[in-house]
């Protein structure tokens, strides 16, 4: 008993220290120098996964909103919007992504690296989708503000409900169009206050974003940031896409592209707003319902 007492009070006092220091989402951290990215950790750091509950969590989900990762609430649990916060904070940081706040991860909340922007000349208050990394970025007065986990088109052919295409979010510059509030549900799936930036695709909030590519176009984000989103976006406001090379001594082996039904996000249990199927079959643009998912 004594011993977890004193790891809790020790995690506290750590990161007290750390979120009080002058970092913010609007000051971004500075790129850490090789020999401070590999800080021995206090041996009282645990590894905290799905339904760890505590201090620590809470801790972690502050730090993680401190820099601009969206946990969502700031409860002790760990729950599923802590899960995808964690995975983009590792992504960004040039770990894998894992189900759990290992040692890598501490360090890494400690002395994180700066969030750079995927195009130099974009306008100050716009939105950057990594295709490579599966993640977003909003951007305001130059300042990443949200950094979230997505899940973009999975590059493949599909044909569902005779609504066929491929797969796939294209790069390029758009601008914000259309916007929905709420629940639109439709051919493809529903969506949780759809964007959009390029004809029939859309930034929505779903109940399905899985760490790799699986939409039928659109761009996926946890239900805790689609709202935010929706706020920040905009009609009008710049949404660069682009896949960025990996770096070569990261890039991973070629293997068989995975081959799988692309899973398709649960209809909420309560719908505020829906439409009725598309008349035309494989219609891509136009209503709602059948824009892609």
């Amino acid at each position: 008993m004594r011993s977890t007492v004193q790891h809790s009070l020790i995690t506290s006092t750590v990161f007290a220290l750390v979120t009080t220091l002058p970092f913010s989402v609007s000051h971004a951290v500075a790129d850490p120098a090789p020999d401070s990215r590999h800080v021995p950790l206090p041996d009282q750091f645990t590894t905290l996964r799905t339904g760890s509950r505590g201090i620590e969590v809470h801790n972690a989900k502050k730090r993680l909103k401190d820099l601009g990762f969206s946990p969502g609430n700031l409860s002790p649990t760990y729950d599923s919007a802590l899960r995808m916060a964690v995975w983009a904070f590792q992504k960004a940081n040039g770990l894998k992504p894992v189900d759990r706040i290992d040692a890598p991860t501490w360090q890494a909340l400690l002395h994180p690296r700066r969030v750079r922007p995927l195009v130099t000349y974009g306008e100050r208050e716009r939105a950057e989708i990594d295709l490579r990394r599966q993640l977003l970025t909003a951007w305001r007065g130059g300042k990443p503000v949200l950094v979230t986990h997505i899940s973009t088109g999975a590059r493949r052919p599909y044909c569902e409900k005779g609504h066929c295409g491929f797969a796939a979010t294209p790069i390029g510059d758009y601008r914000v169009g259309v916007r929905v509030t709420g629940w639109s549900t439709g051919i493809l799936g529903a969506m949780f206050y759809p964007v959009y930036f390029n004809g029939g695709i859309a930034i929505h909030g779903s109940t399905l974003v899985p760490r790799y590519p699986a939409s039928h176009g659109c761009v996926r984000v946890p239900l805790h940031n689609a709202l935010d989103l929706y706020r920040f976006l905009q009609p009008g406001v710049p949404v660069y896409v682009r896949r960025p090379e990996a770096p070569a001594d990261r890039r991973p082996k070629a293997r068989a592209e995975r081959r799988s039904r692309i899973p398709k996000a649960r209809p909420p249990e309560a719908p505020h707003r829906s439409y009725g199927h598309s008349s035309r079959p494989g219609r891509t643009t136009g209503d709602h319902a059948g824009r892609r998912r």
